[in-house]
């Protein structure tokens, strides 16, 4: 499964490059995966660290707090590792899920 093409496919998702080499997946104006290089990918795992540290004792070896926004429940995953696709999947749905409910509903896809 290729990540960017999985995230692209949801509604309204968009592939945006805010920062030079940082790819990223968008609903809306916000960001619900950071792909950067290929070799990791960023989601919201949570409401705050606690629920996203869930996954981090789950899989220590592959998934930790994203740098800088980790307190807000965002969790680096090491594409490859031991974090199954469906896993992955749902992972990335969770994240989308999230962001959208975030939206304004003006702004939420299908509106």
């Amino acid at each position: 499964m290729d990540p960017l093409t999985y995230c692209l496919a949801k509604p309204g998702a968009w592939e945006d490059e805010p920062w030079e080499g940082d790819v990223v997946a968008k609903v809306g104006d916000k960001i619900f995966a950071f792909l950067g290089t290929g070799t990791a990918i960023g989601l919201k795992c949570g409401r705050d660290r606690a629920e996203a540290d869930e996954l981090v004792s789950v899989y220590p070896d592959d998934v930790s707090a994203s740098a800088y926004i980790g307190r807000y429940g965002w969790n680096s995953i090491r594409l490859g590792g031991a974090v199954p696709e469906d896993e992955l999947r749902e992972l990335i749905d969770a994240s989308y899920d999230a962001v959208v409910a975030k939206l304004p509903k003006s702004k939420r896809p299908g509106t």
